[in-house]
């Protein structure tokens, strides 16, 4: 729930691994953002862990607690227990950190946590360090500050002369991801010409498949059909296999023999790796991230919140942005 830790680091729990793949799902709503997304689901867990699993385990993510004594550790674990994360998630800030170990502000809490009871603090004043610290205070929906992304021969979808640009960086196996799809659709078909969609690769490293299927769609945009190989994926995202993106390259259709020399190409590989570095400058560390006119959005894919937003974008509450708009 879409800055400077990178997602594409591994755990090796895989009930934690559940992510701001954005981040957090609540009744089928996507949190994205510079604090969402999936952050971290690996081929044998994508399911969201059991709800109520962070109450009784004694990890808190990917955070080394081995430095804490046992009563430390528990003291600990009790308080984030008990403490509401920050980042938009509606979760405990244990809850948050083992969904979503890379949750910048889900850390930081903890952090504060165990430098209290290191430092014998009680639980009282660990608590009001805690919500003195500047991630204790939720971030906006919609940031001020403006991210230049680079989109140039980034797929596009929508009328060039939008006035809205969405820029979106998405792992093809995050299933959150694959929710948003539907989600963004209705947004898209309520502003139809009035909204583009720039999509960006952002393939997490502990998706096995994400780079094939990222280098894939890419592949197919070669042949002018990435949104078909686009939907293609998300609808398989749990079948990502170099085989079965071959057979999906034949069900719409490509040029096979092109198709597979696309897709091993240093060309393609590049321009996946490139889409990274993009996100990781703009701030992305899960997925999906979404930014409106160079603004990261750190609410829910949902019609009806992101409705003021954009209709505020269209009558010029907000300026254009120049830098997110020469998609090609």
């Amino acid at each position: 729930m879409l800055r400077a830790s990178s997602p594409r680091s591994s755990t090796s729990v895989a009930e934690n691994r559940v992510a701001a793949c954005l981040r957090h799902n609540r009744s089928v709503q996507i949190y994205v953002a510079a604090e969402i997304l999936c952050v971290i689901i690996p081929v044998s867990a994508q399911t969201p862990a059991p709800s109520e699993a962070w109450k009784t385990t004694d990890k808190l993510g990917a955070i080394d607690l081995s430095s804490l004594t046992p009563n430390q550790k528990q003291a600990v674990l009790k308080i984030t227990r008990e403490q509401d994360c920050s980042c938009l998630c509606g979760m405990k800030v244990a809850e948050c950190v083992n969904r979503d170990p890379n949750c910048s502000y889900a850390k930081a809490l903890v952090a504060i946590a165990i430098k209290g009871v290191q430092e014998g603090k009680s639980l009282v004043e660990i608590s009001k360090m805690m919500d003195a610290s500047p991630k204790a205070h939720r971030p906006k929906l919609l940031e001020d500050e403006v991210v230049k992304i680079p989109v140039k021969g980034s797929p596009v979808r929508g009328p060039a002369d939008a006035r809205i640009t969405l820029v979106e960086f998405p792992d093809f196996e995050c299933p959150y991801c694959s929710i948003a799809v539907g989600e963004l659709n209705t947004v898209m078909a309520a502003y139809p010409n009035q909204i583009k969609l720039i999509y960006k690769q952002f393939p997490l490293s502990f998706h096995p498949h994400a780079p094939l299927a990222a280098a894939a769609s890419l592949a197919a945009n070669e042949q002018g059909k990435f949104w078909e190989m686009h939907d293609a994926l998300f609808k398989n995202s749990r079948r990502l296999s170099r085989d079965h993106i071959l057979s999906l390259a034949e069900e719409i259709g490509l040029d096979m023999k092109k198709f597979t020399a696309d897709l091993d190409s240093p060309k393609l590989q590049a321009a996946v790796k490139k889409d990274i570095a993009d996100g990781d400058a703009a701030g992305v560390y899960g997925t999906p991230a979404f930014f409106i006119d160079g603004r990261h959005y750190n609410g829910p894919v949902d019609l009806k919140i992101l409705k003021p937003i954009l209709d505020a974008e269209l009558k010029g509450a907000r300026p254009q942005v120049a830098s997110t708009t020469s998609a090609h």
